[in-house]
């Protein structure tokens, strides 16, 4: 399948991005293992690509980036889509264009299609760990980061700038002091959290939703198998001759947001791709409005920022 089949979304800002792109937070997974699964899915038609300072896979994406250019598997950096975020240790307003800056040194790339802030909270540099401790989280400075965040797109480094996990309150206090609106927000969002009230501010706003775990992030420390094992999604999949997983993104697609799956296995990246030629119902589309609501366990001080 060709990137020429695949949907693309127009961000806010007349960007426009691959609806369906393909996360690398892999962790504690050798970054050879990453560069290989990136230059499998490029062969199977991914353009877009998703990575985090947090996550450690820039520099084995880069070095795919890089090894697909020189095989020709791509025609130039320009086909391709991709976003990187900025953690909290660094979402503080010195810190904020250098951490793009060595994110682009990582990757080797000159700019990146899309920046977002990874979380709507800041939190000491010194901060070890996946998260921090709840004495070192600190309230992001708003306005100060988000003006660093337009400098990054003003100076050329990053195409287009969002946020992530930003629920609507934290919104509510970026909005009147960007001089540049967020054009997307990356979140949770699968038919199991279906973010209802953060589509439609978001929507009113003008603002697209791009879903991370749209599976539930199965085989993960903080997901499960509710989605891939749910009876509702399971009698959906069967009436069409599809996998669940291929039921849950295809909701996603019909709901007018772009989507991140995380996937190395050649067969499922291949299969998350063949959502674009069939349809759900409307008998379908209101089964999985019915579906039991939650979250991803967060058991963490953070988890009060998030939702």
């Amino acid at each position: 399948m060709s990137d020429n089949n695949t949907p693309r979304v127009v961000l806010p800002d007349g960007n426009s991005m691959p609806v369906i792109g393909l996360g690398t937070g892999a962790f504690q997974i050798p970054g050879e293992v990453t560069k290989m699964a990136v230059l499998e899915a490029i062969k199977a038609g991914y353009r877009h690509f998703d990575t985090a300072s947090l996550y450690g896979t820039e520099q084995p994406l880069g070095e795919a980036i890089e090894e697909a250019l020189k095989l020709g598997l791509v025609g130039s950096r320009d086909e391709l889509f991709i976003t990187s975020k900025l953690w909290f240790i660094d979402a503080h307003p010195d810190r904020v264009v250098p951490a793009l800056q060595k994110s682009l040194w990582l990757l080797k790339l000159e700019y990146l299609d899309l920046y977002l802030i990874h979380m709507p909270f800041s939190a000491k540099p010194e901060s070890d760990g996946l998260f921090p401790s709840k004495e070192n989280i600190a309230p992001l400075d708003m306005k100060g980061v988000w003006s660093a965040m337009e400098d990054c797109k003003k100076l050329g480094l990053a195409k287009s700038i969002g946020v992530s996990n930003f629920p609507v309150r934290t919104l509510e206090s970026l909005l009147p002091v960007a001089a540049i609106h967020p054009c997307l927000n990356q979140v949770e969002m699968n038919p199991t959290c279906q973010q209802m009230e953060l589509r439609e501010y978001c929507k009113e706003k003008g603002i697209l939703i791009t879903a991370y775990s749209p599976l539930g992030a199965p085989g993960t420390r903080w997901g499960n198998n509710r989605i891939l094992d749910n009876e509702i999604l399971t009698d959906i999949a069967k009436s069409h001759g599809k996998s669940v997983a291929q039921v849950a993104l295809r909701w996603l697609y019909e709901q007018g947001v772009g989507f991140i799956a995380k996937s190395y296995s050649k067969e499922r990246m291949k299969q998350n791709l063949e959502i674009f030629d069939w349809s759900l119902t409307e008998n379908d589309l209101d089964k999985i409005s019915q579906v039991k609501q939650i979250r991803l366990n967060q058991e963490n001080p953070v988890f009060e920022y998030v939702a």
